[in-house]
């Protein structure tokens, strides 16, 4: 094995050692599966606290459009609107001919 430490043989030297106790038709996550689901519940866990933080420091408060508000005063008549376009575009002549 090309240029390991001393550590990094030993640790390797005691998982050979555990992998040959293991049985074959026994499958499980272990320890290190346990340490990888306990570190992202934790990062979730952190995120969502973060997130939180950040939404409750939010003060938002929405503010009436005028231009809005002047449109439902004033409603405009559709039917005429559409006809009279209609209307105009069947008498113009195309650009084709």
């Amino acid at each position: 094995m090309p240029d390991m430490s001393a550590s990094a043989s030993l640790a390797m030297t005691h998982f050979v050692s555990f992998a040959k106790e293991v049985d074959e038709d026994k499958v499980t996550p272990g320890v290190l599966g346990f340490i990888v689901f306990a570190a992202m519940a934790l990062a979730v866990w952190a995120l969502m606290k973060s997130m939180s933080r950040h939404m409750n420091r939010v003060d938002f408060t929405q503010v009436p459009d005028p231009k809005a508000e002047q449109a439902e005063a004033e409603p405009e008549p559709e039917s005429k609107g559409t006809a009279e376009s209609a209307a105009g575009s069947a008498k113009k002549p195309s650009a084709n001919g």
